[in-house]
């Protein structure tokens, strides 16, 4: 009973977080100011690695939890560029 529940959930966890992506993505070619675009590249992300970590737990494999700490660091170090360009006009001072 544990295992189906958890499957199941598992499967409507991934088919919202698809939905929630399709969401962003409408947000990031929509979006009618920068800062718009900016909030749905980090939702986008967020969204990427809470799928890839519902595929780990579905399957298994560490694999998934690497990629998905890959995906977390390389898209906050993004956003805080993306942030900053925003904001000051550049990246580096």
């Amino acid at each position: 009973m544990t295992a189906l529940l958890l499957t199941y959930s598992l499967a409507v966890a991934q088919i919202l977080l698809g939905m929630a992506m399709g969401c962003a993505v409408f947000r990031i070619f929509r979006g009618p100011r920068a800062q718009d675009r900016v909030l749905g590249f980090d939702t986008l992300y967020v969204n990427g690695m809470l799928l890839l970590l519902t595929l780990g737990i579905r399957s298994g494999n560490t694999l998934y939890f690497e990629a998905a700490l890959a995906m977390a660091l390389l898209g906050f170090v993004g956003t805080v560029a993306l942030a900053k360009f925003l904001l000051r006009g550049e990246v580096i001072e």
